[in-house]
């Protein structure tokens, strides 16, 4: 079955200094590391074991497409 991509949120906590990232798509999806590139890692092992274990319909699909949106926010200080 084919269906829309899986969609991801990443987020970045300044003070834990980690990224994290939760899906409405994916039941149960909460992980966080120390990179951006470690966490798409963390997503791409966890989607497919999540999809199983909650008996999702497209758990069995050859494909399952999903996209990373970032959410980062920054604090500048302007010089006086």
């Amino acid at each position: 079955m084919v269906g829309r991509d899986f969609i991801v949120q990443a987020h970045w906590d300044a003070e834990a200094k980690v990224y994290w990232a939760e899906s409405d798509d994916v039941p149960g999806l909460a992980t966080e590391a120390a990179t951006f590139e470690e966490l798409v890692a963390n997503v791409r092992e966890l989607v497919p074991e999540l999809l199983r274990l909650n008996n999702h319909p497209r758990a069995h699909d050859d494909e399952l497409p999903f996209r990373v949106t970032m959410d980062r926010q920054e604090t500048l200080r302007l010089p006086a």
